[in-house]
């Protein structure tokens, strides 16, 4: 209430409030009222926005809800002021370095952040819980306390209660000593930050770690390289132990290991000398059943989508025999054990001999359909392309499946 006091100073005209209304206390609707009086007051326009708090730790839940309302309804050019103060500072780096937090998480709360979808200022970071207070009653500004900051089974609550009278007994500076560790380690937070920049345009492109390059770091960068990768566009950093898990799971797992780790969404996977992030429905589609086998009618010029991508049917010096377009034609999807006699090859060999050597990932072999008639294997349709197989189809001035975009997120020459 002190703060959109103060804002209403400071520039009348430019400012809008927002109450989010977590429907927790029995309370809050009726709390919701009194800050769009407040605002009536002075003519400041108020939203107020109910939320659902998801199951879970109540806390977190809270503040994800809070802050997705707050992002719902925040402009581009608005930056979003928020009344966090120096002993909510100090609590916080508090609560982190009992979880086992790193500099980013000791680094607790700026002044200024800059994010990627919002603009975070807390101009009061630097006054303490009483001089608020006492400001607010020289300027007869009401407020409510809600009633759960009494609530012991709140962490943040229990170190406010209990933890923070007994240490600021013995030690009276306490609140402002913390507040400078905290400056102190967004300094080293800035200071990693340019390293992992340096890292990762090293060792990381297109969400792909090259494991020799990755090698060459320290055990301390490889672990803060890592944990930035997977934290990725998320607010928080994983766990430490996921992180080794990580390292121990997958980047020293056996060469020919299909070990992978799955962590918010993403599943880390090593193939060769590379580790790579995959979404959850590129992974976890080379789990589908098989899904039998399709009659295809192809015609020159046609696009044809395919599970290992699209492809446009085109003349070629050789090729399939026209006589073979506008026919039914079968698509199976590979099975394991077929072979296949490449045109213009000495030859037949193992069809997974050549996915092997073409590079094409296991996660992605599933894509793999072979197209045939009456028993006689015409070609391969994978993501690095069609391979027309040597058969009696086979003729100059025939035509060809080309490949026009893979499935594949990872571009390369092969």
């Amino acid at each position: 209430m002190l703060l959109l006091h103060l804002m209403f100073f400071l520039c009348p005209e430019k400012i809008r409030a927002i109450y989010v209304d977590h429907q927790l206390q029995s309370g809050s609707a009726e709390w919701g009222r009194f800050v769009q009086h407040e605002c009536q007051k002075l003519s400041i326009p108020c939203i107020v926005q109910p939320v659902i708090v998801a199951q879970g730790n109540l806390e977190n839940q809270a503040r994800e809800a809070r802050y997705q309302a707050y992002l719902k309804h925040l402009q581009s050019n608005e930056i979003l002021v928020l009344a966090h103060h120096q002993q909510d500072q100090a609590e916080t780096l508090m609560l982190r370095l009992l979880s086992g937090a790193g500099v980013d998480g000791l680094s607790a709360m700026k002044r200024v952040d800059i994010r990627e979808d919002l603009t975070i200022w807390r101009p009061l970071l630097d006054i303490s819980r009483e001089q608020i207070c006492q400001w607010a009653a020289d300027l007869n500004i009401q407020n409510i306390e809600d009633p759960s900051n009494q609530n012991n089974d709140y962490d943040r609550a229990w170190a406010r209660q209990i933890l923070w009278p007994l240490l600021s007994e013995r030690f009276p500076k306490m609140q402002a000593a913390l507040a400078r560790t905290t400056d102190l380690m967004q300094d080293a937070q800035e200071i990693l930050q340019d390293v992992l920049r340096q890292d990762t345009d090293v060792c990381i492109q297109d969400n792909i770690l090259d494991l020799s390059k990755f090698s060459e770091l320290s055990l301390a960068r490889q672990r803060q390289l890592l944990s930035n990768w997977m934290k990725g566009e998320g607010q928080y950093r994983p766990a430490l132990d996921m992180v080794q898990r990580l390292q121990c799971e997958v980047i020293h797992a056996r060469a020919d290991a299909q070990a992978a780790l799955h962590w918010q969404g993403f599943y880390y996977v090593r193939y060769q000398q590379l580790v790579y992030k995959l979404s959850k429905e590129i992974y976890l589609a080379g789990q589908q059943p098989f899904s039998g086998e399709q009659q295809m009618i192809f015609r020159l010029q046609d696009r044809i989508d395919l599970p290992s991508g699209q492809f446009q049917i085109q003349a070629a010096a050789i090729g399939l025999s026209l006589d073979l377009l506008n026919q039914h034609l079968k698509m199976t999807q590979r099975q394991g054990g077929e072979k296949i006699h490449l045109c213009g090859r000495v030859g037949s060999w193992p069809l997974k001999k050549a996915i092997q050597d073409a590079q094409i990932f296991p996660w992605m072999r599933h894509t793999i359909q072979i197209l045939s008639i009456d028993d006689v294997m015409l070609g391969v349709f994978t993501p690095k392309g069609f391979w027309l197989a040597e058969s009696a189809y086979c003729e100059v001035e025939g035509w060809q499946p080309v490949l026009v975009s893979s499935i594949s997120e990872h571009k390369d020459e092969h």
